[in-house]
């Protein structure tokens, strides 16, 4: 508890160490608590723009979706189609002539259509324009207009593929937006990870530095015992084994906080060799998450459960195709409206005649051979086996949320032994060493203070880590800030 009050009141963790090989930038350190580490990285970071464009893509393909539902006007022609060809002719006595042809036919229609929600059908509304020109021995020009006509084609007896569309688009849009809040809790989980890496990387540095440094005084001290015959040459040569692993110890930290410090940048999304500082504060969150609370919160919230909702939703519209796409089934087309058709293009609009057309193509299989039934049939299965995944999925979300709530809080106890087990081992070693220089220990209870010492510090530094990362799982697994006591948006 001793190493986290100091760190944490003062400074922390120097971004490149004067014993590094790189050399220092001229540019003050960058600055970070964990929670500005977090929002750099949740709002700069390479995952979070990764997941943020994938989040805007689904907003655009929902307000495609939209946009289509609207109104649409459009416009298409033929200018011109020309055909030249030797074509049979039905001549008045029954006989069949083969003449040549050469016409030039231009065309040009207007066309607004409207969707209709409940029904799955289509309401239109046509303008059009034709003229038919015969070139030859006998040329002419002929025009052809229907200023306006309005229809309807809807099918009958079969499964309104527009409704659900909609339904289908309104879950994916609701789980794109769930999936981005739950990214973003993803990259605080992979961000307090590096922030802890590193913090506890140079924690280590600067221990192993200070291991090495007293097995250096304490090697030297026993040379002189061992000159004066104080101490045999076993505890000498134990001493210097204990010199060269520290030795070691520290080539490995220093790598590790290299290491560790890269991987906090490529999380922050800073240039290759930014100065950086990190700053731990002794102050956590008082989360106090009912297991209750945080099942109901992790049903209501997740991702997940939309997916779950939008398979159902897929099997129930299986079952209504295979039911009614391939039975009994009517496809209705009406239009009215007024053409006309004349020599000059003015006389087309006067005079218009009326323009019906009524259409109703049924269609009745006979034998399918039990092709309908098994389709009915997979279709059921497959929304028996949609449920029985539903169920488990909803069951491990419920035991994933319990469990994140009660790791928090054995997390948060761990934090407290850990820390005073910290104290009492930074204590323990100075004692023992200021012992064994004026020779009331051995060297054995030495190097065993040591040993626990540094097993204190670590055990320190991944408490702390887990809490954190408990936190900020128990968020995710939940999409709840028990802090704030709201829901994450």
């Amino acid at each position: 508890m001793r190493r986290f009050l100091s760190f944490a009141a003062g400074v922390l963790l120097l971004g490149i160490p004067p014993f590094a090989l790189v050399a220092q930038s001229a540019a003050p350190p960058q600055r970070f608590t964990l929670q500005q580490a977090i929002d750099r990285a949740q709002s700069q970071g390479l995952t979070a723009l990764a997941a943020r464009a994938t989040r805007d893509a689904a907003r655009q393909r929902d307000r495609s979706f939209s946009a289509g539902l609207l109104p649409q006007l459009s416009l298409s022609g033929n200018v011109p189609t020309f055909n030249r060809s030797i074509i049979p002719v039905l001549q008045p006595d029954g006989s069949t002539d083969f003449r040549p042809q050469e016409q030039n036919e231009s065309s040009l229609n207007m066309r607004l259509t409207q969707r209709i929600p409940y029904l799955g059908g289509d309401l239109f509304v046509n303008s059009q324009l034709s003229r038919l020109d015969r070139v030859g021995t006998t040329s002419s020009r002929t025009w052809q207009s229907t200023p306006m006509l309005v229809g309807i084609q809807q099918n009958l007896f079969r499964p309104n593929a527009l409704k659900w569309d909609s339904r289908a688009q309104e879950l994916q849009a609701e789980s794109a937006e769930r999936s981005y809040r739950e990214a973003m809790e993803d990259v605080a989980i992979q961000t307090a990870n590096a922030f802890f890496d590193y913090y506890t990387a140079k924690l280590g540095l600067e221990n192993a530095i200070t291991n090495a440094a007293v097995n250096d005084t304490l090697y030297t001290l026993n040379n002189g015992r061992f000159e004066v015959g104080k101490i045999g040459e076993n505890d000498l040569l134990q001493s210097e084994l204990a010199l060269l692993r520290a030795r070691v110890a520290l080539d490995g930290a220093r790598l590790e906080h290299d290491r560790t410090l890269a991987a906090l940048r490529l999380a922050l999304n800073l240039p290759t060799g930014a100065p950086l500082e990190v700053i731990v504060t002794p102050e956590i969150p008082e989360v106090s998450a009912d297991t209750a609370m945080a099942v109901a919160q992790a049903l209501r919230n997740r991702a997940s459960m939309v997916d779950l909702e939008l398979q159902e939703v897929n099997a129930d519209r299986r079952i209504a195709e295979s039911r009614f796409g391939t039975g009994p089934g009517a496809t209705l087309s009406a239009s009215m409206g007024f053409n006309q058709t004349a020599g000059e293009v003015d006389a087309v609009y006067r005079d218009l005649l009326q323009a019906q057309r009524f259409s109703l193509q049924v269609s009745m299989p006979i034998v399918q051979w039990g092709g309908r039934s098994a389709n009915i049939q997979a279709a059921r299965l497959d929304e028996q086996r949609v449920q029985h995944t539903s169920r488990q999925a909803r069951e491990q979300t419920a035991q994933e949320a319990h469990f994140a709530a009660l790791q928090l809080a054995q997390s948060r106890r761990s934090l407290a032994i850990a820390a005073k087990a910290d104290t009492v081992g930074a204590k323990r070693f100075e004692v023992a060493k200021n012992r064994y220089v004026i020779g009331r220990i051995g060297m054995d209870n030495l190097y065993q203070a040591q040993s626990e010492k540094d097993a204190a510090l670590q055990a320190f530094l991944n408490a702390l880590r887990n809490y954190w990362v408990a936190y900020y799982r128990l968020r995710r697994v939940t999409m709840y800030d028990f802090a704030a006591g709201t829901t994450l948006r």
